[in-house]
């Protein structure tokens, strides 16, 4: 029996994101979904939710929108025009071996956004992790402030090998949704037969989402959203699931 957590990013990127993962939740596999706090559409996608039976986590976000903690705090973080550098920012400082995130500073917006979490939702995070951008000082400032307010913390990786929840491992399965070709329900499969494992909890990490003006101007993640909006609704994945022995877990269940 292989254990997956099939996990919705991206609460409060723009309202359309927020209506799919409504639909997904609602009529679909999604039971843990992760709020980006500082985004302007975080509470409309929280409220949404409310009375459904799914693990909210903070998808910890510094890559988009504006931040949470006071700007004068985080200079590191932000553009001139006082939003977040953005993921391309992020990469290219990677692939130049540069991280110009301060981790003192990525400790006072996180916790920001913590408490913002919390003000949305009224609880604490199921789990805690980070919208995906390469920054190891930002890694460090997570492990921080999860050790401080003792939050349910999963580690960052990169090469497919299993992280840690609650210093447990768990492993990641691979995404595709960036190709432009993608079958959602495909990578799913090939994820659960190739990939999966049986001594852990596997993640699948989904972003499903409706497209709306804000996501056009911001996300190169547009169309391959809805797909997984199909995907993660029909009754056919459920039962393909369940053939191959897939329980469906929630970070909730993983102790």
């Amino acid at each position: 029996m292989k254990q997956l957590i099939i996990r919705a990013d991206d609460i409060g990127y723009s309202e359309a994101v927020n209506y799919g993962i409504l639909k997904s939740v609602k009529d679909g596999l999604v039971r843990s979904a992760g709020v980006m706090p500082n985004m302007v559409y975080a509470g409309h996608g929280a409220d949404l939710l409310k009375g459904y039976d799914v693990c909210l986590g903070q998808h910890t976000n510094v890559c988009l929108g504006r931040p949470c903690a006071d700007p004068e705090q985080i200079p590191s973080l932000l553009q001139e025009n006082g939003e977040f550098r953005s993921s391309r920012q992020y990469r290219e400082a990677f692939k130049n071996h540069e991280d110009f995130v301060n981790v003192e500073e990525a400790v006072i917006e996180i916790e920001a956004q913590y408490k913002r979490f919390k003000e949305l939702t009224g609880r604490e995070p199921a789990y805690f992790e980070a919208h995906a951008v390469m920054s190891m000082n930002l890694f460090k400032a997570l492990e921080i402030v999860a050790d401080k307010y003792d939050l349910p913390y999963q580690e960052m990786r990169f090469d497919g090998k299993p992280a840690s929840f609650r210093k447990k491992p768990i492993l990641v399965l691979p995404m595709g949704s960036m190709s432009p070709d993608y079958d959602p329900f495909m990578c799913l499969k090939d994820g659960i037969l190739d990939h999966a494992r049986e001594d852990m909890p596997n993640v699948g990490v989904y972003h499903p989402g409706y497209i709306d003006e804000y996501l056009l101007n911001n996300s190169s993640l547009t169309v391959n959203r809805t797909k997984e909006v199909t995907m993660l609704c029909d009754p056919a994945v459920k039962e393909w699931l369940l053939c191959h022995d897939v329980e469906l877990v929630t970070y909730a269940d993983v102790n």
